[in-house]
């Protein structure tokens, strides 16, 4: 390292040391192994500090050069670079002694051609005043008081960096002419002078269209809205069912009465129906109806080969009455296979294998067009729950030709179920002129539920009907599980499309009419009552042969004793807990046109 002390006495000038490369080149020679002991040093002010190597070196204040070379830049022959000067050739280093210049390292003529090709620190010194701030020649000759003033100045720009970005000027560029334009004569514009009618017709034409559609549109949906058909009448509260009490549903002059039978209802159903209360009952304002086994009563030899007779304990004909036609004679055999049953293991006879419930209210309230609205919860497992009316009288003959209304059947399978499981509900209209010539085909249809399934909430099931119109939906009118059907335009005489003759067998049928008598909405246009009901099984078809695994036959004699004996099959479906089994209500209402 230099003294200072040294360096003042050597005088001004000699203190303004060009900055030394660091660079190594190969074919250096000893000679100036003197020199390059001393540590390379470079003026970072104008003032008496001296700067070493470590710092950045610093250019001259002027952006012109003559020579376009950068001084700094290594030969084409260095190899490599390093922090000892020791390394560095004789020959190679700059210094005004040994420079032909005085000038070194930049020619003595400061105007000439423009370097763009410095370095980085050459680039730190076009910013800044080039003209007001004198170069460090301009110091040689001055004394201790511009050596003192110049301690005082601002430092100079610092160098630029590889991140740094050098100001550039704003180039102004010219606006290129287009060549298909001429100065010398004006645009002609024409649609400016006269306009096009065709262009004010198709204006008129594309803005009218748009104007119509919106018309057209607002008219559909005022007319689909007005034609939605509704009771437009007052409606008088008939019944208003919320369970509170248990003998305020079943008790004298209850809601409900149990309805107790053993043959299947027309329908091949495998239960049988009890008054008992483990199978129908109210409990904290919910009425459940619970299937259970009647293994559990009489034991599993009983039901298949006992030898017994088995009669139902309430047996009078007061509870069997929806089986016995009030405009008709008693009919024993119908009341002995409504009542009683018999297990034998050569006939292939067995007892109800099930006990559930079906309840009614045939003798507390029935309507003739109205709305009735259930609040109800499905079970789940392998059973058939619904909820549906019959007529009071059955004034057109024997079912179907009264008619039958299902609000909302289901299928208590799960939601993988083929053919609709619990996230299906179903509604549908019985009909027909003949016991076994049923339309209902042609009055059916399903709601799915798109996300879950009905066994896991409550739902509202509802029925509205007048002479005009029948709607059946659940929770909302939009969510109609049958189309809409219009009464008032065509009977269903009509609607059936029925042929004149029917063949059953070999005897010929003569179809006639059998609601002439009646009006368009015959047989809907007679009074009916509610069931509410969770069956087992059937042979109707209402389960599918072949579809989930069905452990019977429908056209099988002994369909009741296979499926008992393939239990294994459907009973692990039901929910252990009576809750989960149960077709669950909570609120019951019927209301009558006024």
């Amino acid at each position: 390292m230099s003294n200072p002390t040294n360096n003042q006495d050597q005088g001004y000038s000699s203190k303004l040391v060009p900055p030394q490369p660091q660079f190594y080149v190969q074919g250096s020679s000893e000679a100036d192994d003197d020199r390059q002991q001393q540590p390379l040093s470079h003026s970072r002010t104008t003032s008496g500090v001296v700067s070493y190597v470590e710092t950045p070196p610093i250019t001259p204040r002027s952006t012109t050069f003559v020579n376009t070379s950068n001084p700094f830049s290594p030969p084409g022959s260095t190899i490599s670079f390093g922090s000892s000067i020791a390394d560095v050739p004789a020959h190679i280093g700059h210094h005004p002694q040994n420079s032909s210049s005085s000038h070194f390292p930049f020619p003595e003529s400061r105007s000439g051609v423009t370097s763009r090709t410095t370095s980085v620190a050459d680039l730190g010194r076009f910013s800044g005043n080039f003209s007001s701030r004198p170069s460090t020649a301009d110091f040689q000759n001055r004394g201790s008081t511009a050596r003192l003033r110049e301690a005082f100045t601002s430092p100079p720009p610092r160098p630029l960096t590889m991140m740094s970005v050098a100001p550039t000027a704003k180039v102004e560029r010219t606006r290129l002419k287009s060549t298909m334009l001429s100065a010398k004569r004006t645009l002609e514009k024409p649609w400016l002078q006269e306009r096009d009618p065709y262009a004010r017709l198709a204006y008129f034409i594309t803005y009218g269209v748009m104007f119509i559609g919106i018309a057209c549109g607002v008219v559909r949906c005022y007319l689909g809205w007005k034609d939605v058909p509704l009771i437009k009448s007052d409606l008088c509260l008939v019944l208003d069912e919320e369970f509170t009490s248990e003998s305020g549903v079943f008790g004298e002059n209850g809601t409900f009465f149990r309805e107790v039978d053993l043959s299947g209802f027309g329908n091949g159903e495998f239960e049988m129906t009890t008054a008992s209360t483990n199978n129908s009952f109210v409990k904290d304002g919910y009425l459940y109806i619970v299937p259970t086994l009647t293994s559990d009563n009489l034991g599993e030899a009983a039901i298949q080969d006992g030898g017994v007779e088995y009669t139902n304990p309430a047996h009078d004909a007061s509870t069997t009455i929806s089986n016995i036609e009030s405009d008709s004679d008693f009919d024993v055999d119908a009341y002995t296979r409504a009542c009683s049953a018999v297990s034998n293991s050569t006939a292939g006879t067995i007892i109800n294998p099930v006990q559930s419930a079906r309840i009614s209210t045939r003798r507390s309230a029935s309507i003739k067009f109205g709305k009735v609205e259930v609040r109800a919860k499905i079970p789940r497992g392998h059973l058939w729950p619904a909820i549906w009316m019959l007529p009071v009288d059955n004034k057109y003959g024997a079912w179907p030709l009264s008619g039958e209304i299902d609000i909302m059947e289901a299928r208590g399978n799960g939601p993988s179920y083929p053919r609709q499981g619990t996230n299906w509900v179903r509604a549908s209209l019985n009909w027909g002129p003949l016991t076994w010539l049923n339309a209902v085909a042609k009055t059916y249809g399903a709601w799915p539920l798109r996300r879950g399934s009905y066994d896991t909430d409550f739902h509202t099931y509802a029925l509205e009907w007048t002479e005009d119109f029948i709607r059946i939906y659940v929770d909302t009118r939009l969510h109609h599980m049958m189309p809409v059907l219009t009464l008032n335009k065509q009977s269903f005489w009509q609607r059936g499309d029925f042929p004149s003759v029917v063949q059953n067998g070999s005897e010929s049928i003569i179809l006639n009419n059998p609601w002439v008598n009646g009006t368009n909405a015959a047989p809907f246009d007679e009074s009916f009552y509610l069931i509410l009901n969770v069956a087992v099984g059937g042979t109707n078809g209402w389960f599918p042969d072949g579809a989930g695994n069905k452990p019977w036959l429908d056209g099988s004699q002994n369909a009741m004793a296979d499926f008992w004996k393939n239990r294994d099959q459907w009973l692990p479906t039901w929910p252990t807990t009576a809750e989960d089994r149960a077709l669950v209500m909570y609120v019951a209402t019927t209301s009558i046109r006024i």
